[in-house]
């Protein structure tokens, strides 16, 4: 039995996935959620900890805070150059080493005397971040059948969702009772059982496809690639635009509160977890449609937001809907992108992530600047305008992808 795309707009078919062998290995599945729980917790911990490491290395805030930049732009070089200089390795192997470099940057960090160590963690935890994101697609299609595919994505981005709703109040706490550097060693911890859980589970993977800059550029001349990489560019800028510039919106436009404002985030929170698995049903139907939801409900709440803001009750509901719509983005569009080149899966989640990554950091300057010059409205407008364009793209041209099987 072989599985085939078909675009429902073209009628055309991609290239198929390197074959997925024998049942579903869901297991392996579980074991990379395990990793990437790890890999996002480690990654967002500082921002929760920035007074007291600050205080203990005797540093500025703003210089700690830059151990989490610094961690995004490594990631975002990593990604293309680990799946390149790893082709020829057992894809199992390289998914070792980069769990490997989450437990030792966390032994790093909590053993860090000084900035220049912490700082070199986080380099090497960004190493382990970029490279297994952008094999996360690649790994999943070849640990479970096509039709399946989505449903993986999903199960590993929920991962991404708990890190990302518990890294924050977990290393605060933590940070409080037995202090900053206890919070990286409980990272390391989730890093030895995720590759414990890895070593038991995850199969033989023989290098497929021939990732290079060439196959990329090749991968990139693929229209469905563009489309999905252009929506990327409109919706995650957007999103970080107005996201990173939410609190400014929260405490001038509705006037909230401190405490009300954590509570509302921690909705947004929430929604993000659910989004995500309502966002894997619906791409495991047609990743397509998937994206151009998230991206719609995305824009929905920005108008909320700007219509309706004063009112405390509706903007609390709004930040829900916006972080339960891009909590179902990550999952559709990596299915999207996936399908669209399944024969080099891992060279077009290198693209991915680049993008992500550009798309993120375009987006806090743009929100700096239109903050600054318009006020917090005009963050929100740009996330709706984004959202709104990112939608209407994958909607006219994206095609609906739905999987198909051929006896």
């Amino acid at each position: 039995m072989t599985d085939t795309i078909l675009d429902e707009a073209d009628h055309s078919v991609t290239p198929t996935a390197p074959g997925h062998q024998g049942r579903a290995r869901w297991d392996a599945v579980v074991a990379l959620t395990l990793g990437v729980f790890g890999l996002v917790t480690a990654e967002f911990l500082p921002a929760s900890l920035l007074t007291p490491i600050s205080a203990d290395l005797g540093i500025t805030s703003g210089t700690a805070g830059q151990t989490v930049t610094v961690t995004a732009v490594v990631a975002a070089i990593a990604g293309p150059a680990i799946v390149i200089g790893t082709r020829s390795l057992d894809r199992r192997w390289t998914l070792y080493g980069l769990t490997f470099l989450l437990i030792f940057a966390s032994a790093l960090a909590a053993l860090a005397n000084g900035f220049p160590l912490l700082l070199v963690s986080r380099v090497l935890l960004g190493v382990g971040l970029g490279g297994f994101w952008a094999m996360a697609g690649a790994l999943a299609i070849r640990l479970v059948p096509m039709e399946h595919l989505a449903r993986a994505m999903a199960i590993i981005f929920t991962g991404v969702s708990l890190a990302t709703v518990t890294a924050a109040p977990l290393g605060a706490y933590i940070g409080s009772t037995l202090g900053w550097r206890a919070a990286f060693v409980l990272s390391g911890i989730v890093g030895v059982i995720a590759l414990i859980a890895q070593i038991l589970t995850v199969p033989s993977l023989p290098p497929s496809g021939h990732a290079g800059i060439g196959t990329m550029l090749a991968v990139l001349r693929r229209p469905k690639i563009r489309i999905g990489l252009f929506a990327i560019l409109l919706v995650v800028s957007g999103h970080f635009a107005g996201f990173t510039y939410i609190r400014p919106y929260l405490e001038g436009i509705p006037h909230l509160g401190v405490d009300m404002i954590s509570l509302v985030l921690l909705a947004y929170g929430v929604g993000g977890f659910l989004g995500n698995i309502v966002g894997g049903m619906i791409a495991s139907r047609s990743a397509t449609l998937g994206t151009a939801f998230a991206a719609g409900l995305i824009a929905t709440s920005a108008v909320i937001l700007a219509v309706l803001g004063v009112s405390p009750t509706a903007s609390a509901v709004a930040v829900t809907l916006w972080g339960f719509a891009f909590g179902a983005f990550p999952v559709s569009i990596q299915s999207y992108i996936t399908r669209a080149a399944p024969d080099e899966a891992e060279s077009a989640g290198a693209m991915l992530l680049t993008t992500f990554q550009i798309a993120i950091s375009s987006g806090a300057v743009l929100g700096g600047l239109l903050i600054d010059l318009q006020g917090p409205l005009g963050v929100i407008t740009f996330l709706g305008v984004g959202a709104a364009l990112g939608a209407s793209v994958m909607l006219a041209r994206g095609g609906r992808q739905m999987q198909l099987s051929e006896g």
